[in-house]
Order: structure tokens, then C-alpha cells, then sequence
């Protein structure tokens, strides 16, 4: 019994087998060092000898779920083949349709190669069966030395991430970390360390951290090494901090000193300003007194000299400007205490380069007295008359002189010796109205 179904099973095979396409390719992956010139057969089996045969080559496309791309087609009736101008002249078919081969050639293979191909037959009114077969390439790529780099801070308690990555390769490189200490030992790795994609982590990093690590690169054609070298500091160690709060102390040094400077400029300036202000006031006292009658509207003499020129006439009708400039005058009066001040200190230096005087006009009474006594002992000579008269002409002129200068020095006495409230009293403009006119 078992012996007949299995007979009536093989039957029904070659039957639905009859009449039908079959595409096959040998295998399903074919592996090639990227630059090799190489050959991936096709073959095929029609229900009878075709007519006319389209034989289609084409290659997955670079979007997943986008539509293949056709990179030859051969068409039987005139024996012809169009490539696409992305493998032209690298690209050849080995076509013998009686044969049933189809074979795609393929030259100076790239990685950009690394793809699925197939291969469809194409026959009319004959498109049952197994009508396309797909294979894939693999360009075979040694790894490119490997980039080593760390992310983060290697400070006392902190986490880095050490990257290793091959820019090519194919198939893709798989890589392993393996770490030696300062001085060059293999250690075993710390259990919270995790290494996953090239990327070795590292957590709660510490001086014991420190080391060299060593990042290999491998796949079936060859491997490639980096190191990098991992030095933990604690955080006062920081070279980036500490520059960066040397350059903030410079800073702020820097500032201060410009306002220091700039503090003492401008005192410099006042001080300047004030004494120019003093000279200038002196000035002005002096040439009051020497200009000016220095004596005031109501018949006093001003010590200090009047300018009547100064005092304003004030309208009787403006009651209000009247009150302003009586403000003023009032000011003028606090101004004119100052001057006495001032006045009073000159008067004390006039005193002293006056008790230089009388020092020295003593001094030149001893000396004229002992010419006089050289006098007497030539007065009985004659050729001496005439020079000793004409020493008593000059002796004359200076009593006269001095006479004059005992003269001002009174006068200076008497003004000085006259009340304060008339000699510093601002002069009253003649048309100031009375404190009755103000009130009305």
C-alpha cells in the first residue's frame, strides 16, 4: 500500500513538471576579494526549443522595498544586449540559449557590488514553473585601520565611552577591546565594564583605570589594531579648569588696575581743577584791589576791592527776580567771607615779608652808619667833599622812600582795622525794592 501512494506521489510530479520554465543558479552566496574579475552562472530549461528568449539581470535596489534595478537585458531575435551606463564596459553576458546558459560576467568588482542579483527568463506564452533565481554577492573587504577615540572626562568618578570604528569593510568587521596597566601588564577586565559595537564603556573610572587599551578590528580577509592611552586625574587636576581660572584671576586683575588708574586720573584731575580754581580767585582779588576804586556805594573802603560793574539792576516791578538775586548776593556774601579768609592769610604773609623788611632795612642802617664813620676821617680831605655830598643826596632819597613806605603801611593798618560788617558787606544796587514794597 505504501509502496503505490509513494509511486502515485512521484507520478503526479513529472506531470506538473511537463511544459513548465525552470531557472536555477548553483549558489546562493558567492564571495569575491573586491578588484577580482569574476562569474556568476545562470542556467535554464524552456518546455521546447523557444522562438524568441528575454534574458533579464538585475540587482536589488539601494532603498529597501523599492522596485529592482535592470543592469542587462539579451533579446534572441537579433542576438542583441543592452547594458546600463552604470556597469558599461565591466559588465558582459555568456548567452547559449540551446544550451540553456546565461552567465553574468562582472569585472574590477567594488564593494559598492555587495548586493542581491537575479536572473529572469523570459519566454512567450510560457511563464509557468520557475521563471528567475537570485543569488548575492559579497565583496570581500579587509578592514581599514580603526579610528580610536573617548567621550568624556577622565576625572576621578566620571564614565567614558572608548569608540572604535573601521570607516570599511566587508563583511562588516567585529571588533574587542583588550586593556594592559602603566606599566604594560594584562589585567583582567573590571564586570561593569561593558564592550558592545566597538564602544567600550567604562563607569566610576579611578587611578587604577589608567592604562593603555587596545581595539582590533577583524573580518574573514584580515585585522586591524588602535590604541589609546587613558590617563584618570583627579579634578583639581583639570589643565582646562585650571588655565581657565589663571586666565579669570589675570582678568580680573587687569580690570582692577584700569580702575584704580582711572580713579587716580580723575582725583589728579579735581586736584588740578581746585588749584587752578584757587589761583584764578587770587587773581581776581588782586586785580579788584589794583583796578577797582575799592571803596563801596555807601562811602567805605573795600580792603578787598568793589566792582560795580558786578551788581545788576534789578526791576522794581519783578518782585520775584528781586528775591533770586538777593539769593545770590547772599551767595556772593558767603564767597566774600572766604575771601577774607584768604584775605587775612596774605595780610599774615604781607606781616612777615614786612618784619623782613625792617630785618634788613636795620641791617642797612649798620651799614650805612659805618660809611659815616669813613667820612668823618676824610672830612679834612678835599678831594672827599664831593662824593660824601652826594652820598647824603642818596641817604635823602631813601628816608623819603621810606617815609612813603611807613605812609601805606598805615593806610594798609587802617583798612584792615575797620569793622567786618562794612568792609564785606555787599554792595545794595540803588533801585532794590525795601522789604515793604515786597510785602505789598
Amino acid at each position: 500500500m505504501e509502496r503505490r501512494m509513494y509511486t502515485l506521489t512521484l507520478l503526479s510530479l513529472v506531470l506538473s513538471g511537463v511544459g513548465a520554465v525552470f531557472v536555477s543558479i548553483p549558489e546562493k552566496v558567492y564571495e569575491f576579494a573586491r578588484g577580482d574579475n569574476i562569474t556568476i552562472p545562470c542556467t535554464f530549461k524552456p518546455k521546447g526549443p523557444p522562438k524568441y528568449v528575454v534574458i533579464l539581470w538585475s540587482v536589488e535596489a539601494a532603498v529597501v522595498g523599492a522596485k529592482e534595478i535592470n543592469i542587462v537585458t539579451y533579446y534572441s531575435d537579433d542576438n542583441t544586449t543592452d547594458i546600463k551606463a552604470l556597469y558599461e564596459g565591466r559588465l558582459s553576458l555568456d548567452v547559449d540559449v540551446p544550451a540553456g546558459k546565461a552567465n553574468l560576467k562582472l569585472s574590477n568588482i567594488k564593494l559598492e557590488d555587495n548586493k542581491l542579483f537575479e536572473c529572469r527568463l523570459l519566454i512567450p506564452l510560457d511563464d509557468e514553473g520557475t521563471p528567475a533565481a537570485t543569488t548575492r554577492l559579497v565583496v570581500l573587504v579587509a578592514p581599514s585601520t580603526p579610528i580610536c577615540k573617548m567621550q568624556g572626562k577622565a576625572e576621578y568618578g566620571k564614565n567614558v565611552n572608548l569608540t572604535c570604528l573601521s570607516n570599511e569593510g566587508s563583511p562588516t568587521p567585529t571588533y574587542t577591546w583588550k586593556s594592559q596597566d602603566v606599566r604594560s601588564m594584562p589585567r583582567v577586565r573590571d564586570p561593569r565594564t561593558t564592550d558592545k559595537g566597538g564602544i567600550l564603556s567604562l563607569y566610576n573610572i579611578s587611578k587604577e583605570t589608567s592604562g593603555y587599551y587596545v581595539c582590533t578590528s577583524t573580518n574573514k580577509i584580515r585585522s586591524a589594531t588602535c590604541n589609546i592611552t587613558l590617563t584618570v586625574m583627579p579634578p583639581s587636576m583639570n589643565i582646562g579648569s585650571t588655565a581657565g581660572i589663571i586666565g579669570g584671576v589675570v582678568a580680573l586683575l587687569i580690570v582692577l588696575i584700569i580702575v584704580i588708574y582711572c580713579c587716580c586720573c580723575r582725583k589728579k584731575k579735581k586736584e588740578e581743577e581746585y588749584a587752578m580754581g584757587v589761583r584764578e580767585e587770587e587773581y581776581s582779588d588782586k586785580e579788584s584791589a589794583r583796578n577797582g576804586d575799592g571803596r563801596r556805594p555807601d562811602g567805605h573802603e573795600d580792603p578787598q576791592g568793589y566792582d560795580d560793574s558786578s551788581v545788576r539792576r534789578i526791576p522794581v516791578e519783578r518782585n520775584d527776580r528781586s528775591e533770586e538775586r538777593s539769593e545770590r548776593d547772599y551767595d556772593r556774601r558767603n564767597d566774600n567771607e572766604d575771601g577774607r579768609s584768604d584775605y587775612n592769610d596774605r595780610r599774615s604773609d604781607y606781616d612777615d615779608r614786612r618784619s623782613d623788611y625792617d630785618d634788613r632795612r636795620s641791617d642797612y642802617d649798620d651799614r650805612r652808619d659805618r660809611p659815616r664813620d669813613r667820612n668823618e676821617r676824610y672830612d679834612d680831605d678835599p678831594h672827599h667833599d664831593d662824593r660824601r655830598d652826594r652820598r647824603s643826596d642818596v641817604d635823602d632819597r631813601y628816608d623819603d622812600r621810606r617815609d612813603r613806605r611807613s605812609d601805606v603801611d598805615d593806610r594798609y593798618d587802617e583798612r584792615y582795622d575797620e569793622p567786618y560788617d562794612d568792609r564785606d558787606r555787599p554792595p545794595v544796587p540803588a533801585n532794590k525794592p525795601t522789604r515793604r514794597q515786597n510785602d505789598e
